[in-house]
């Protein structure tokens, strides 16, 4: 999970329909130092049918998250990417200070009701439910973290979150 600039493009001529690879200046990293402490270009399909992103050149700094392969970065349609500047405060909040609390959740989309956490480390997803998924009200202002006893919850709020409530009606 990086912030970045893409500061250059390349199509490359492997595999059957070219990947292209973005050159980015990082400007953060907030998770992956201990598999890649340096991002220096990122791979994608080169078309969006087949689920490439489209950066653009010197424009924008962009919130990446991928996976890494064979000593590559790469990228897509299933990954968060977003121009930095479109997310929201508690999005950046949530990178900086509140995300990582909750490595030991998993979300679990709900795409009808009723839904139901099926183990106490799961945050029920419901922004599924009205289509707007990782543009939904949910993923913008709430994070799953890991409260007492190992249970998960959203939380949404400025002050750092005390571990010793758990209120299972947020949101």
């Amino acid at each position: 999970v990086i912030r970045a600039k893409v500061v250059g493009k390349k199509l490359m001529k492997d595999g059957p329909f070219g990947t292209m690879r973005y050159t980015v200046k990082q400007m953060k990293m907030y998770r992956g130092f201990q598999i890649m402490p340096h991002v220096q270009y990122i791979y994608t399909e080169a078309s969006e049918s087949l689920c490439g992103v489209k950066l653009e050149v010197n424009k924008y700094q962009y919130l990446i998250t991928g996976r890494v392969y064979e000593g590559k970065v790469y990228t897509g349609l299933c990954n968060w990417y977003e121009k930095w500047d479109r997310l929201t405060l508690s999005q950046r909040k949530g990178l900086n200070h509140r995300y990582h609390l909750g490595c030991g959740c998993k979300i679990r989309p709900c795409y009808y009701l009723p839904c139901f956490a099926t183990s106490k480390n799961e945050c029920i997803w419901t922004d599924m439910l009205s289509n707007f998924g990782h543009l939904g009200y949910q993923a913008k202002h709430y994070a799953c973290i890991q409260r007492v006893e190992g249970y998960c919850s959203w939380y949404r709020g400025w002050a750092p979150p005390d571990k010793t409530i758990i209120n299972a009606t947020d949101p």
